[in-house]
């Protein structure tokens, strides 16, 4: 038995599974598809041809600890999802969160609120998106990835499984670290290998590749290979390598028709 309530704006074609809720004031799309258990928050705007899967949840306000120092935000506002996305089984993505058309959030992933996701990009298996983050477009997040709070990555970024990123350098010691917190930034077309770990507020430039199971100690120059620990520069990236040479237009074109063929089939 589904709990939906009446000022919920549902769409057309809207298939809902078995003891879901829809809270007050939550738009869904024409022919989407949301999934058993599920859990939308109010005011959760969901876009056309999105599918949401069993157990996920959708609009949550962000908890907090009695000794945290990060405030919770009073006036959050609704999460979206982007026409066209996936929301894995036990995905959950917090109030105050965006995610453009055509995002996927994988099983168990969780996007925080105040972050933003570009279109086209993959949040994988059980990777942690942390609050008051930037992820671009067409981006690859692998699995079990941690981005911590306060990251900046741009486009066609690859973060490969089991990567850390680090945000505080006194390691929750200090009662005004707070003011000194840094996310990473990676740039265009950047690319760090698995089990790599990025400390607070380095920058991998556009093209740089930090290699597996490197701990990043500086930033990292653009087009350069940085491996070890602490990662030291290696070499350049090997040109045909480099984000310029690649045919972005064809992968767009793909991740298209990939929403387009999946709306298809949400629709028959």
């Amino acid at each position: 038995m589904n709990q939906i309530s009446s000022s919920a704006k549902i769409g057309r074609n809207v298939n809902i599974g078995f003891f879901t809720v829809i809270m007050d004031d939550v738009e869904i799309g024409d022919n989407s598809v949301i999934g058993n258990h599920v859990i939308i928050y109010p005011n959760t705007i969901i876009g056309a041809g999105v599918r949401i899967d069993d157990g996920a949840v959708l609009g949550k306000l962000p908890m907090r600890a009695v000794n945290s120092t990060l405030k919770l935000y009073a006036t959050l506002p609704p999460a979206i999802i982007g026409a066209g996305s996936i929301i894995g089984t036990y995905g959950i993505v917090y109030r105050g969160a965006k995610l453009d058309e055509g995002v996927m959030v994988a099983d168990g992933a969780s996007v925080r609120e105040g972050t933003s996701i570009g279109q086209h990009t993959i949040i994988g298996r059980s990777v942690t998106v942390e609050n008051s983050s930037y992820v671009g477009e067409y981006c690859k997040i692998e699995t079990g990835a941690y981005i911590t709070a306060y990251s900046h990555i741009e486009d066609h970024v690859f973060v490969a499984p089991g990567v850390v990123t680090a945000n505080d350098n006194f390691a929750g010691r200090t009662k005004d670290r707070s003011k000194y917190y840094r996310g990473v930034t990676v740039e265009q077309g950047g690319r760090i290998g698995a089990q790599a770990t990025i400390l607070p507020g380095k920058v991998i430039g556009a093209d740089g590749f930090v290699g597996a199971g490197s701990v990043l100690t500086h930033d990292a120059d653009s087009g350069m290979v940085y491996m070890g620990n602490p990662a030291k520069k290696l070499r350049p990236v090997p040109e045909a390598e480099l984000l310029k040479n690649q045919d972005y237009m064809e992968e767009k074109d793909h991740a298209q028709k990939g929403s387009n063929d999946s709306f298809k089939r949400i629709q028959e």
